[in-house]
């Protein structure tokens, strides 16, 4: 790095072949690019308050002199700390000139600048565009100003037909969102999602399996195969969530400490967690062969495992008809229960969880000393649900129906 100089800049000389970059300590981030045919660019980079980092070409040197350099460097570094992100704005521009050449946006068009300006930024964003598209995948090619109330509801009463109540307010919940974004930028001339019908009152489930119903879960999972079985083991011994578990990667899990850690970024509440992993949970993994790379839950080595649905179906079937009806979340609340009447610190078991602190905020030491201090307290009650699961005690807590 250099506190750059014109006199410095006029001095330097092109590299015999590639580029040369010489960094600014003035504005930091700002940089020229020399390359071998003599051109000079200026380049800044920068990241946007909870967005990316984005790369910004200023110009060419000497056209674009060093103070004119650093004075856009500090207006982008202005913009970018209250979370204006130029290159989406950019982006956004050209694809509403794109369809303005055309007279009429598509409904796909605005989906799409909608995903630039705004999805892009949620860590749900890919799954809401998705849901987008599904449920308006017969009009995305249409131009968004025939996009009616009543295709809304069409397709929010579809889901609901299906049986599928819950998945129905997701879905009216994003195309509400949608159209009240596409109606304040001037793309719908009025809110027509503005009074969407909510499928049905959601309520907290109260099904809680109890130790027999979870050792059978437990019994029956061998009768799934080498893929479905652990998968589905792994996720009653960890009591971690579905998608933390099918997405868990080989780089995630220290065998030899026992343990696996996530990283925010991989977790719902984007916060880090570490896991133990229990004597018959580390078993399931010693047990898994093949390369140890990349994801351990996958038929195709790139994406995770799919088929869920089905594989819980023919679960079902083993267990079945007098089975109550369960789902993999009541894993977590089987969990949580046991443990809970079992004495173990309520402390103790959100942690394990991974949930948010059930009293006020606490504080930053208190949250570091939490994370550090109960890794022996979260393994110990880990080590003791697996004993429930697999029925290794003499006596376990019998958890309440």
């Amino acid at each position: 790095m250099h506190d750059l100089t014109d006199r410095f800049l006029r001095s330097l000389t092109p590299p015999e072949t590639g580029r040369l970059e010489v960094s600014d300590t003035k504005r930091k981030g700002l940089r020229l690019r020399l390359s071998a045919t003599g051109k000079s660019v200026w380049m800044y980079e920068k990241r946007v308050k909870g967005g990316p980092k984005r790369k910004h070409t200023l110009g060419s040197w000497p056209a674009v002199s060093l103070a004119q350099a650093r004075a856009i460097a500090l207006e982008i570094e202005a913009e970018a700390s209250r979370g204006i992100d130029r290159v989406a704005l950019e982006k956004a521009r050209v694809l509403k000139e794109e369809a303005a050449k055309a007279n009429r946006s598509t409904l796909q068009q605005v989906i799409d600048t909608y995903n630039e300006l705004h999805l892009s930024q949620l860590r749900t964003g890919n799954e809401r565009k998705r849901q987008l598209e599904a449920a308006l995948q017969s009009k995305l090619n249409l131009p968004i100003s025939e996009l009616t109330h009543s295709d809304l509801q069409a397709a929010i009463d579809e889901k609901l037909l299906a049986g599928r109540k819950v998945f129905a307010n997701r879905i009216r919940a994003a195309l509400v969102a949608f159209t009240s974004w596409a109606w304040m930028r001037g793309y719908l001339d009025d809110h027509i999602g503005l009074r969407l019908a909510k499928p049905t009152k959601e309520s907290a489930r109260e099904r809680v399996l109890n130790l027999e119903e979870v050792q059978a879960i437990y019994r029956t999972s061998y009768e799934l195969g080498p893929l479905w079985g652990p998968l589905m083991r792994l996720l009653l011994l960890t009591g971690q969530r579905r998608g933390e578990i099918v997405g868990l990667r080989w780089d995630e899990i220290d065998l030899d400490a026992t343990r696996i850690t996530k990283a925010g970024s991989t977790t719902k509440n984007a916060r880090p967690h570490i896991t133990h992993l229990s004597a018959p949970a580390l078993a399931e993994l010693e047990a898994l062969r093949g390369n140890r790379n990349g994801l351990v839950f996958t038929t195709t080595g790139i994406t995770p495992v799919s088929g869920i649905s089905r594989m819980k179906r023919r679960f079902d079937e083993l267990l079945g008809e007098g089975f109550e009806p369960w789902r993999l979340h009541d894993f977590r609340t089987a969990m949580a229960t046991a443990l809970a009447e079992a004495g173990e610190p309520e402390s103790v078991v959100d942690r394990i969880l991974n949930h948010a602190a059930t009293g006020s905020a606490p504080s930053a030491v208190a949250r570091v000393y939490n994370q550090a201090e109960q890794l022996p307290q979260r393994a110990r009650a880990l080590e003791r649900w697996a004993d429930m699961v697999t029925g290794a005690q003499g006596t376990v807590v019998r958890i309440a129906q």
